[in-house]
């Protein structure tokens, strides 16, 4: 539904993006994420239309953005990280204007905003000038004018800014509901709002794709290090003295004590018989086992590590 190839964008002598490529299917919800100045923006505005790339293209719907930009508008909806609001019109007034300025009229038009104001949980402001709006409100009404015309694509620069948390579960909600017929692509700083939403995560950073697969996917390749918890009921030097032995043990860290058991984060060297070492080292100790579990990368993590390895290959 969505595809980038070799998007490169040149600000002068600034490089924000080169030659950055990805797909995204129809029906999946691909969360972009990248630190501050990484290309996120300039890859959406670019999908949008709003930019025309140094070099590249991308297709949404299957048209093609510097061919023909105004079929490509009339397949998506866009919130932008600077809300597209008319401060001096009321909610209802102002989301019946874009409805018609996206071609609709009539009864549909009225249907489409009765749609939109109640997904948006927007009913109780219709009537409200946009200026008085809260900001949590004025983000679900730009997030509304971007559902308006139901369109195929949706993309959104951090859709839930300025909600509090029952807001963000709500949008998470709209989210997961659309993503049901409707593709759906988001950028924002929230890591667990992507970790929460997305299918598929793309990372960008300095300008280049540095991560594009599931969560698993990506975990993978940022290590192939294995990490177990392991809590015993047991003398706190004697656990740590015989963990530090253990043949695949990279690291020992002490993480916690409490009610009588220590905890421990054990690092592999290869990650292929830490599982088995530990098990079999807790059994032959007699320790009274309260946990052992891997413990993955979390999204974080996982950003971190595939950013900064980036990070240290341009400066090599």
């Amino acid at each position: 539904m969505i595809k980038a190839s070799g998007l490169t964008m040149h600000y002068g002598p600034v490089v924000a993006l080169n030659d950055v490529s990805f797909e995204v299917n129809q029906g999946e919800v691909v969360g972009l994420l990248g630190p501050n100045g990484a290309g996120k923006s300039t890859t959406m505005k670019i999908l949008t239309t709003y930019l025309h790339p140094t070099r590249g293209t991308a297709q949404v719907g299957g048209i093609d953005v510097l061919q023909n930009p105004v079929g490509v508008r009339k397949i998506i909806g866009y919130l932008p990280e600077i809300l597209p609001l008319y401060m001096d019109m009321e909610v209802r007034s102002y989301l019946s204007f874009v409805g018609q300025a996206r071609g609709l009229s009539g009864s549909t038009l009225k249907a489409r905003t009765d749609i939109v104001l109640d997904r948006c949980g927007l009913f109780p402001m219709y009537r409200k000038v946009v200026r008085d709006l809260s900001k949590g409100f004025k983000q679900r009404t730009a997030l509304a004018q971007a559902l308006i015309h139901d369109p195929d694509v949706i993309i959104l620069d951090e859709p839930t800014s300025g909600l509090d948390p029952h807001q963000i579960l709500e949008i998470r909600d709209l989210i997961g509901h659309l993503a049901k017929d409707k593709t759906v692509i988001l950028s924002t700083h929230i890591l667990q709002e992507v970790e929460a939403t997305a299918d598929r995560i793309v990372i960008i950073n300095r300008g280049r794709t540095v991560g594009d697969g599931t969560l698993e996917e990506l975990r993978a390749r940022a290590t192939k290090e294995q990490r177990l918890t392991l809590a015993v009921a047991a003398d706190r030097a004697d656990v740590e003295k015989l963990l530090s032995g253990v043949r695949e043990a990279k690291k020992v860290q002490f993480t916690g004590e409490k009610d009588g058991c220590v905890s421990f984060m054990v690092h592999s060297r290869s990650g292929k018989d830490l599982w088995r070492e530990v098990s079999d080292l807790a059994q032959a100790q007699k320790w009274p086992v309260r946990e052992l579990a891997e413990k993955p990368l979390s999204l974080e993590e996982t950003f971190l590590t595939l950013t900064e390895k980036q990070t240290e290959s341009a400066l090599s």
